[in-house]
C-alpha cells in the first residue's frame, strides 16, 4: 500500500495532520509572541478554531462556531499555569476544542486519557512493563509512562476526556501534578517535572456532575469555561451542515449533500423540544429525557444519508430521517414516546410543508 492509499485508508485524522496547510500558513504568517513551546501564539490558535482569512489571502476554517470569547477565555488559560476544563451538555463539541486547541498549541492531539468508571491511577501517572519489572527491578527502562508523563517531559498539552467519569480517589491524582507541575516516581526516588508549555485540558459534561463531581482541591486548579449550546439556529444549521459534508467526504458515502431545507427541519425539532417552545413563541411543548445536542443533529442526518445512499436514490428525504430523528427523542420507551407523539400531533403535522415528515415519524412510533 503507498503512502498514498495509507492515507486515504485512514477514518479520521488527528486534527494536526488533516489541518496542517492551515496551521502551516498560520505558523509562517504569525509574528506575534508565542508563550514557551508554544507552535503558534494565542492571537493565531483563535484564527485556527474560529476561521477567516489571513492578510496573504490563506483562508482558515472555522473549527467551532460560536462566542469567540468562550475560545479566546480557553486560550488565555492555558497560557497561564491554570489547568482548563471544559464544561457543557453532551454534544457542544468539548472534544472537538480540546483536540483543536492541542493540535493548535502543541502540535500533538494524540496525548489523550479517556476517562472511565473503570480509569487506574497507572494510567494517569505511569505503569510498568512486568516482564523487564522481574528481570530488572523498578528501573527508567521497566516504566511505561502515560500520556500525562509524556507531556510534562515533552511540555505539551495532554487532555483528559470526561473527568467526571472518573471515580475521586483517581481523579486526585491530578492534584500534585497541576499545584507542583511535578510528578512523583517513589520507586525510583525520582521526580518529572513539567517542561514549559506543559498544561491539561479536561472536559465533562453537565449530565455527569453528580456521578463523580471533583473534590475542592482539585476544581481549585482548573480554569472552567463551559461551552453553551449554538445561540442562534443560524448557528446550528451551519455547525450541521459543515459536519455533515466533511463527515460524508471522509466516509465516501455516495449520497448528495442534504438539502439544507432538511437540516433547518431537524434543527428546527431539537431547538424546539430543547426549549419547550415554539420558534414562534406561541406553544408550549413538554422535553424529552434526552439532551438532543448538536452532535446527535449530525447522527442522525448521517443515518439518513446512509438510509439514502444504499437504499434509496441517494437523495436525503423524510423518511430516511425519521428513524434517526425518532430515536434521538425517544430514549425512554414510555415517557419520551408520550412527548413525542403529542409534538408530532400538534407541531409536526399542522406545519406547512411537514406532511411527509409527520407521516414518516408517525410510521416508527406506531
Amino acid at each position: 500500500m503507498t503512502d498514498a492509499e495509507s492515507q486515504r485508508a485512514i477514518l479520521r485524522e488527528h486534527a494536526e495532520r488533516e489541518y496542517a496547510e492551515e496551521l502551516d500558513a498560520l505558523a509562517r504568517f504569525d509574528d506575534r509572541q508565542r508563550p514557551p513551546n508554544w507552535n503558534l501564539s494565542p492571537w493565531a490558535v483563535a484564527m485556527y478554531v474560529m476561521g477567516g482569512a489571513l492578510p496573504n489571502g490563506v483562508e482558515i476554517s472555522p473549527k467551532y462556531i460560536g462566542q469567540k470569547r468562550v475560545i479566546e477565555v480557553a486560550i488565555a488559560t492555558l497560557a497561564t499555569d491554570r489547568a482548563l476544563l471544559l464544561l457543557g451538555v453532551p454534544g457542544t463539541a468539548k472534544t472537538w476544542v480540546s483536540e483543536h486547541l492541542a493540535a493548535a498549541i502543541s502540535g500533538d492531539s494524540t496525548l489523550l486519557i479517556q476517562g472511565t468508571a473503570g480509569l487506574a491511577e497507572e494510567a494517569i501517572r505511569y505503569g510498568w512493563n512486568y516482564a523487564r519489572l522481574l528481570a530488572e527491578g523498578p528501573t527508567r527502562g521497566a516504566l511505561v509512562p502515560s500520556p500525562l508523563m509524556r507531556a510534562l517531559e515533552t511540555g505539551k498539552i495532554t487532555r483528559i476526556e470526561e473527568l467526571t467519569r472518573i471515580t475521586p480517589d483517581v481523579q486526585d491524582t491530578l492534584i500534585t501534578v497541576l499545584s507542583e507541575k511535578t510528578l512523583p516516581i517513589p520507586e525510583l526516588n525520582e521526580e518529572v517535572q513539567a517542561v514549559k508549555g506543559f498544561n491539561v485540558i479536561a472536559t465533562a459534561n453537565d449530565r455527569d456532575r453528580g456521578v463523580n463531581d471533583l473534590s475542592s482541591a482539585l476544581k481549585r486548579r482548573f480554569n472552567t469555561v463551559v461551552l453553551p449550546l449554538p445561540d442562534t439556529a443560524e448557528e446550528e444549521i451551519e455547525i450541521v451542515e459543515r459536519r455533515v459534508a466533511r463527515l460524508g467526504r471522509a466516509l465516501e458515502l455516495p449520497a448528495e449533500p442534504p438539502a439544507l431545507d432538511e437540516i433547518k427541519r431537524l434543527v428546527t425539532i431539537f431547538r424546539e423540544l430543547r426549549s419547550g417552545l415554539t420558534a414562534d413563541g406561541k406553544t408550549k411543548l413538554k422535553s424529552p429525557s434526552s439532551t438532543l445536542s448538536t452532535a446527535e443533529a449530525i447522527s442522525v442526518m448521517m443515518n439518513g444519508l446512509a438510509l439514502a445512499a444504499h437504499f434509496g436514490d441517494g437523495v436525503l428525504r423524510a423518511h430516511d430521517m425519521a428513524s434517526g430523528v425518532t430515536g434521538a427523542v425517544v430514549k425512554d420507551p414510555v415517557q419520551d414516546r408520550v412527548v413525542w407523539l403529542e409534538y408530532l400531533e400538534t407541531v409536526v403535522k399542522e406545519r406547512p410543508g411537514w406532511a411527509d415528515l409527520y407521516r414518516a415519524c408517525r410510521e416508527m412510533v406506531r
